[in-house]
């Protein structure tokens, strides 16, 4: 995969608005990059007056730009944008009518992300998007954790009205991803795949293809371009009770590796909950390791995180925990070469 910058790297992320105060907390913590998350965009109001068809299903060149200049100004790299609303793309995830109006949406977004030089887009195939049955599980010292209890949600109503099999759900992404890879390779655009979360085979009604390997080898298979590859949650997959290591190892020797989210849980399917790193089902030094093994140059970062005493909702002092230990763990490992 293509990189930004030669090396392991760590940077921050999963916030919708490059505000004053995400950013110059980035750059306070020692990062030089960042991942906004489904970033609301326009960002300004200053737009309204002109008529610009499509605003909002589809993301325009100039609020790009303007998005990864922003983030340049204080003097940080726009590493990628994850995800798009899902209402961008939920007619083309579930095989409604409308699709091909979305799918058609998507491909003008990827072209104006290329141009505007944002070189990654994260997406899914969640259609009613994570699951978690708690927000406030106890962790270490009292922390507060997410947690999933499939028990709990085994006999959840259907999200979308009806049961949508995984061969249905198998023909809505091949259909999707072959319409929109040729464009993100013309756009010099990288697509990177998030495992499901978590990894069960069907939430209210949907089934979930992302949750194995051999469901991730078929989407590379589907479409198998080197502007395809993964960003590997290492969390869900840790949620599997799968080696991470040897995942890093499988599809790092593939070079499918875009970046990485660095957390784990205690517990598997059918039932965990979020924890600190270091305190989960792998051991961080050994995954770290396996990064460097395998020549992964890609960017790093938190993701989900548990809330410490006066934390707020994004949860900037846990934040700031698992972005220094993830920093001070790349130093050491650097050391090791």
């Amino acid at each position: 995969m293509t990189t930004t910058e030669e090396g392991m790297r760590i940077a921050i992320g999963n916030f919708p608005v490059a505000s004053d105060e995400r950013l110059r907390f980035a750059k306070q913590i020692g990062v030089n990059g960042v991942v906004l998350n489904t970033p609301q965009l326009p960002a300004t109001r200053r737009w309204e007056y002109m008529d610009i068809p499509h605003a909002r299903k589809r993301w325009e060149y100039l609020d790009l730009v303007e998005l990864r200049t922003r983030c340049e100004n204080y003097g940080l790299r726009l590493e990628a944008i994850e995800n798009v609303p899902v209402d961008f793309y939920d007619k083309a995830m579930l095989g409604l009518p409308g699709r091909d109006e979305q799918i058609e949406n998507y491909r003008s977004t990827i072209r104006h992300l290329g141009a505007a030089g944002i070189p990654i887009l994260g997406y899914h195939w969640m259609p009613n998007l994570v699951w978690r049955t708690s927000f406030s599980t106890p962790g270490r010292g009292g922390a507060e954790c997410t947690a999933f209890d499939m028990a709990l949600v085994e006999h959840a109503p259907l999200t979308h009205g009806r049961v949508i099999d995984a061969s249905e759900m198998w023909a809505n992404y091949e259909y999707f991803i072959r319409a929109v890879m040729p464009v993100a390779e013309e756009a010099g655009v990288t697509l990177a795949l998030h495992p499901d979360d978590p990894p069960v085979p069907m939430l209210g009604g949907i089934a979930r293809l992302f949750g194995t390997r051999e469901g991730l080898e078929r989407a590379f298979e589907v479409a198998p371009s080197r502007h395809h590859g993964l960003d590997l949650c290492l969390g869900s997959w840790s949620e599997t009770g799968e080696s991470v290591v040897e995942t890093i190892e499988h599809f790092g020797a593939r070079d499918r590796i875009v970046y990485i989210h660095f957390r784990d849980v205690q517990g598997t399917i059918p039932k965990f909950q979020e924890c600190f790193l270091g305190e989960g089902n792998y051991d961080p030094v050994e995954v770290m390791l396996a990064l460097k093994r395998v020549g992964f140059k890609g960017f790093i970062l938190d993701d989900h995180t548990p809330r410490i005493v006066d934390d707020t909702l994004w949860c900037h002092r846990g934040r700031a925990h698992e972005t220094g230990y993830l920093q001070g763990l790349l130093a050491a490992i650097e050391r090791l070469a």
